[in-house]
């Protein structure tokens, strides 16, 4: 009773604040210049509250009396439109094929530098052919009518509302067919979210802010031996648009407060341009704004941005990045109260160290759990960028012929690189099949090599568990018959969309469609490989595809034949953790390798080598895994564990992973093994039933035995006494049969 008298009095003053004492500022021309005072309104001036749904609490950015216009009830089954206005190389390289070879001063990263090198007239004449061939109302019908797809989610770059240079003169025109795409969406019953994915001086220092940031040529350090053209980025990335960033301290000096307005100026000038087209969703405020961003400062930005969208667009929602900091301590309680906003994050498993597929399969599963948390602590989550991908193969992920340090993790698959979607009249196109790789070269290498291009990995099916290295050992293209993708990406599909729908909000899956031949990435390349379904999303497969993960049917154990120093720290890690409740030890019973109970502790760990060692890991490491995945906690320990079923060590295909469900659900299941068997008693049955007619038929038929007798094979048979005998005497060539007559005496 008191919270609710709390309540009412906090709603009750709040509107009194926004409706009675609305304050006005107005200058002081008695005092100092450029000073305010706030005078009281008198009741003749009243001024309502500008919110339709809600009180905004400005000190504590926290919403009351929220009437909740447009509860968010309808989970989001989405694609992204990446690529079509802020430009990835890696997304569409027939654009950017034109810069291999070129140097410092012709050389293209990102749209920033597309205008700039190009001319506002060449880059606007490429970037009209590429708008209107990218993104087509076909496009948006196929997704439509994939049955599960019920809002886009467009990236858009600031200078498209509020140009500044380069672009000025370069994107002319780009507006029109954003136009398009909201009649085309809003005619095929689709929603859309505008997504402000770059803004000015990068949120992020990546390419898709529309400008990588922290750049720098180092060509004159690599005059020898080859005189190649290089440059540096991942290891001096920055981000100028919040302000002035320390890489030494990895803070901020200083904020940039013209960025910040700049910004919400294009919040609102997105919000007057389409805050009555139907189709229209909402509004991002930015993307990926990047984890050494003040959280305070973004937090204001966030407030400021929900006010200017909800003031004129009332019935939008308004859907926060989590910049990289998905945790309940940074978001939970902030904007309380207030309607129609939800926090966004994303999920990849690109960018993971190589592992079994099991370990991507409970990654997948455990995110649900982080999602739920989330949802309880802050509200609605949707997770705005996903894929299937689990390496980093695809050709410039990390940048125009560039690559993160130490990427890829394992060697990629290399197909003919696709021919221009955009027509072979696009300059550079298409890659010369006879070149190897060209300049100018980044941190690391991903580039097209005599007409091939990087792409990613296939899986193998695997023979065995034993040492959970199969998959480490296989190369990046299957032999025939090898080839496991379709079984563990339709899988991996299954748990994703299972875990980001299940629990959350929703989701966009990143991206609709590449210029490669990248299922991994494609959403439209997946729905035709069979990995997403067609159709209700809603199905068993995909409610109940995380069964055994949720259900502890997996064991997290040690990998055979890593180096003792490796796995003693991962269970020295595991013992620290349990310092305080467990006083540094862990018993636990039978896992994989065990048959008996084991304690671990520092003492007995120091002199454990081979089999003990690994058996300790294994306790050790299932232990803490089993604790602690519903936290999100995967089983890796720095390379030294992976994930593998209860009571199941090979297997030949990934359909062994769906043989509970099967059995569930009343199926008839048959393992591989199996499936052999079977196939060999059957025709060891088909060889002795013919064996056994063959000889019946000899024995009881003359003309068979004849005709066989004089046939090649009876011939040899003839000669050997066993068989002549076994299959009831041969009729011989040189046997004349003497007619039954009398004799007369």
């Amino acid at each position: 009773m008191t919270m609710r008298l709390v309540t009412s009095a906090k709603i009750f003053y709040l509107l009194l604040s926004q409706v009675f004492l609305y304050p006005v500022v107005a200058k002081d021309t008695d005092t100092q210049p450029n000073t305010t005072v706030t005078q009281p309104v008198a009741p003749a001036a009243i001024v309502s509250n500008p919110y339709k749904h809600f009180i905004p609490d400005h000190e504590t950015q926290t919403c009351a009396a929220d009437e909740h216009a447009t509860p968010f009830n309808n989970q989001i089954r989405g694609v992204n439109l990446g690529g079509w206005m802020v430009l990835e190389p890696w997304i569409t390289p027939s654009l950017f094929y034109q810069f291999l070879g070129k140097d410092e001063t012709s050389t293209a990263t990102d749209i920033h530098s597309f205008c700039r090198v190009l001319g506002k007239e060449e880059a606007n004449k490429q970037l009209r052919r590429h708008w209107e061939t990218w993104v087509t109302e076909d496009i948006v019908v196929q997704l439509k009518n994939s049955g599960a797809v019920n809002s886009l989610r467009l990236p858009v770059g600031d200078w498209m509302y509020r140009p500044y240079e380069p672009y000025i003169g370069c994107t002319d025109g780009a507006l029109d067919y954003v136009d398009d795409l909201l009649d085309w969406a809003y005619a095929n019953g689709l929603s859309v979210l505008l997504d402000i994915h770059g803004l000015k001086d990068s949120q992020n220092g990546f390419d898709n802010s529309g400008q990588s940031s922290g750049f720098e040529w180092t060509s004159v350090l690599n005059t020898v031996p080859a005189g190649d053209v290089t440059f540096e980025h991942w290891p001096i990335r920055t981000a100028s648009w919040i302000g002035t960033f320390d890489p030494r301290h990895a803070n901020y000096t200083d904020i940039n407060r013209d960025n910040i307005q700049h910004a919400l100026d294009v919040i609102q000038a997105v919000v007057d341009r389409y805050k009555n087209h139907p189709a229209v969703l909402g509004l991002e405020p930015v993307n990926e704004p990047w984890q050494y961003t003040p959280i305070d400062e973004l937090k204001k930005f966030y407030w400021d941005g929900y006010l200017i969208v909800k003031k004129s667009a009332p019935y939008w929602k308004y859907i926060m990045h989590d910049s990289f900091r998905f945790d309940v301590n940074v978001w939970g309680g902030f904007m309380a109260g207030c309607p129609d906003r939800a926090l966004d994050t994303h999920i990849y498993q690109a960018w993971k160290d190589p592992s079994s597929r099991e370990t991507f399969y409970a990654d997948a599963c455990s995110t649900k759990h982080s999602i739920s948390a989330m949802e309880r602590a802050f509200g609605p989550v949707i997770v705005g960028e996903w894929s299937l991908a689990t390496d980093n193969c695809a050709m410039w992920l990390n940048g125009f012929n560039d690559n993160l340090p130490g990427f890829p993790r394992l060697p990629c698959k290399y197909i003919p690189c696709a021919d221009p979607y955009m027509g072979f009249d696009q300059p550079g196109t298409p890659v010369d099949p006879g070149k190897p790789a060209q300049g100018p070269y980044g941190t690391g290498m991903s580039t097209p090599i005599f007409g091939l291009c990087p792409v990613g990995r296939d899986w193998l099916k695997e023979s065995s568990l034993d040492s959970g290295k199969d998959w480490m050992k296989a190369p990046p293209e299957a032999p025939q018959g090898r080839d496991a993708s379709d079984e563990v990406m339709t899988n991996l599909a299954q748990k994703k969309i299972s875990s980001f729908s299940g629990i959350g909000h929703g989701f966009y899956f990143w991206n609709f469609r590449t210029d490669l031949d990248e299922p991994h990435w494609s959403y439209m390349l997946a729905l035709e490989r069979g990995w997403i379904p067609k159709g209700n999303l809603n199905d068993d497969e995909i409610v109940n595809a995380c069964h055994k993960e949720d259900n502890g049917l997996y064991l997290c154990i040690a990998r055979r034949d890593q180096l003792d120093s490796n796995i003693k720290k991962g269970i020295t890690f595991v013992l620290d953790s349990v310092a305080t409740q467990n006083r540094g030890q862990i018993s636990c019973n039978a896992t994989v390798s065990l048959n008996q109970t084991v304690v671990v502790d520092n003492v007995t760990l120091a002199n454990m080598t081979g089999d003990d060692l690994y058996t300790a890991a294994d306790c050790a490491y299932n232990f803490f895994w089993s604790h602690h995945r519903a936290e999100g906690v995967t089983c890796d320990f720095g390379g030294t564990a992976t994930l593998v079923e209860v009571n199941f060590t090979s297997y030949d295909s990934d359909d062994s992973h769906n043989a509970d469900e099967n059995i569930a659900k009343g199926k008839s299941v048959l393992t591989n093994f199996e499936v052999v068997t079977l196939v060999g008693l059957v025709g060891v049955g088909i060889i002795l039933g013919s064996l056994i007619g063959f000889a019946i038929a000899m024995r009881c038929s003359k003309s068979f035995n004849s005709r066989v007798s004089h046939s090649t094979i009876g011939k040899t048979m003839k000669k050997n006494p066993i068989l002549r005998r076994s299959f009831g005497g041969l009729y011989s060539d040189d046997y004349m049969e003497i007619p039954n007559t009398r004799m007369h005496v």
